[in-house]
């Protein structure tokens, strides 16, 4: 079979002189493939879903390929019949004997049996001289860099090129047997059955949310959101700590690790630093209020109880990220280098409207949430772990005497509501009943004191939306001094009170 490799750069001249060396390709693999094409185009079926035009090293033989898929997706016949017209002026292709190498390629084909994996043979290599061309860029960048140009910033950017590398026609995709996800189904259900509280997911360490939702569920966004002092930050905080402590995992001799129970997590914290959320979970799991640790007024029994509570976070899977201003596409090239490195279970961010879009800086903050929600549903089913997003709500929820959010006081509502799989929102009455305070002494004041009493230390978790569940209200505990939600204890599941 011809070989036009010679159209190509060459290897070091004979007489030692040094030349430079020549990307990887396989022309011969690029010939039979073309030719059973032509053979046949049914051929074609088994390569569209990941073999370009750009990925033959061959110019001519992407030009050929290109011209062959149009026809075949049109529903005609790709040969080197009906080829002919496309490359009758083709200087590439008279320079290798005109249209009748067209005919050498379809006569030259013995089988298309073979073809996927030409495909993927051509495919690999295309990648791998992508690459060289990652490395050379990367190489030649860091030589040259001016001086506003960090070193962070160009690792950044080598990561991304790298992921959209790895991203470009993956050929592992396509149509599943039903057997096959019918098998997923089973070993979940299996898993659930094996795990304490029989979940699916991750639990959440809060036993009435667990139960409606079943847990956190891989590869699901789940947006939590509330106006500003409802808790969100707090309950985001106590899921994730609950998840890292319960987290247990088998690691075996091959190196992969199966995990039993709970999750390593990471938290994106763009509003508050990795301090304020350490000083949070310590009042939350020592009983010490934060006000008190942030200005040392503690009392001895306090602070040995500090000590207890920060040796026990300190063998917790969890990791903090409190960089402000990051894109999503930071926020991803972050989330894969953590799960690369130590594993990742459970993705928190807080929260979604800190975060910027990649995409051009006149596009309006409708078009660039979309992107924000549309990336975080992808990374999501990438690193196949849920994510956690928490979302402010607008004003709107302030005007209404029933201030209990509804799925329509999302921020830029669309897409956030669209992309999400589960649509949390916190409540508590008592942030609002607490600001009618009426003057002391008057009749109001007794009637606000009794509803006070009603709404004290209890918050809600309305489910607006859930793809595989149902939605509804689960009532919680609320300790504000200390930041922690908790399961609540119905009245007839008290113990009698002494008479």
């Amino acid at each position: 079979m011809e070989n036009t490799s010679q159209a190509f750069a060459s290897v070091p001249d004979d007489d030692g002189t040094q030349g430079y060396r020549v990307p990887p390709h396989n022309i011969e693999a690029e010939q039979a493939l073309l030719g059973a094409i032509l053979v046949n185009n049914e051929a074609y079926d088994r390569l569209s879903t990941f073999l370009e035009a750009g990925h033959f090293f061959d110019a001519l033989h992407g030009r050929i390929y290109e011209a062959a898929a149009k026809l075949i997706t049109a529903g005609h016949l790709a040969s080197p019949v009906t080829l002919k017209n496309f490359f009758e002026r083709d200087e590439a292709l008279a320079e290798i004997g005109g249209p009748q190498y067209l005919a050498r390629l379809a006569g030259a084909a013995t089988t298309i049996i073979n073809v996927e994996e030409y495909g993927r043979t051509i495919y690999e290599l295309a990648i791998r001289r992508e690459l060289i061309q990652v490395g050379g860029s990367i190489h030649n960048r860091a030589y040259d860099a001016p001086i506003d140009d960090t070193p962070a910033q160009q690792i950044l950017e080598a990561e991304q090129a790298l992921y959209q590398l790895a991203e470009q026609g993956k050929y592992e995709g396509g149509f599943r047997g039903f057997h096959e996800a019918l098998k997923g189904a089973i070993d979940m259900a299996a898993a659930a059955y094996e795990r304490d509280g029989g979940l699916s997911g991750i639990s959440t360490g809060l036993r009435d949310l667990d139960k409606m939702m079943g847990g956190l569920q891989p590869s699901d966004l789940i947006v939590l959101a509330g106006r500003p002092s409802m808790g969100k930050t707090a309950l985001a905080t106590n899921i994730a700590f609950n998840a890292a402590k319960a987290y247990k995992a088998e690691h075996h001799a091959d190196g992969t690790v199966d995990v039993k129970d709970g999750a390593i997590v990471g938290f994106f914290s763009l509003e508050m630093s990795s301090e304020q959320l350490a000083t949070r979970l310590l009042a939350e799991q020592s009983g010490v209020p934060s006000e008190s640790i942030r200005r040392g007024r503690i009392q001895e029994e306090e602070f040995h109880a500090l000590v207890e509570a920060s040796r026990e976070l300190q063998s917790i899977p969890l990791y903090i990220d409190d960089t402000g201003g990051l894109t999503i596409a930071t926020v991803a090239a972050r989330a894969r280098r953590l799960k690369r490195q130590r594993g990742l279970g459970l993705l928190v961010i807080d929260y979604l409207q800190l975060l910027a879009g990649s995409g051009k800086s006149g596009e309006n903050r409708v078009q660039e949430v979309t992107q924000i929600t549309t990336g975080l549903k992808a990374l999501a089913k990438e690193l196949n772990v849920p994510i956690i997003a928490l979302s402010q709500l607008s004003r709107q929820v302030e005007a209404r005497d029933d201030k209990r959010p509804q799925l329509s006081d999302l921020r830029e509502s669309g897409s956030i509501e669209q992309d999400a799989d589960v649509v949390m929102f916190v409540f508590r009455e008592e942030y609002y009943v607490q600001r009618r305070e009426p003057r002391e002494g008057t009749p109001e004041y007794l009637a606000w004191q009794e509803e006070m009493n009603q709404v004290h230390a209890l918050a809600e978790v309305i489910i607006g939306k859930q793809r595989h569940g149902p939605t509804g209200t689960v009532k919680l505990q609320f300790e504000a001094n200390v930041t922690r939600f908790g399961d609540l204890i119905a009245e007839d599941h008290l113990p009698d009170r002494m008479s």
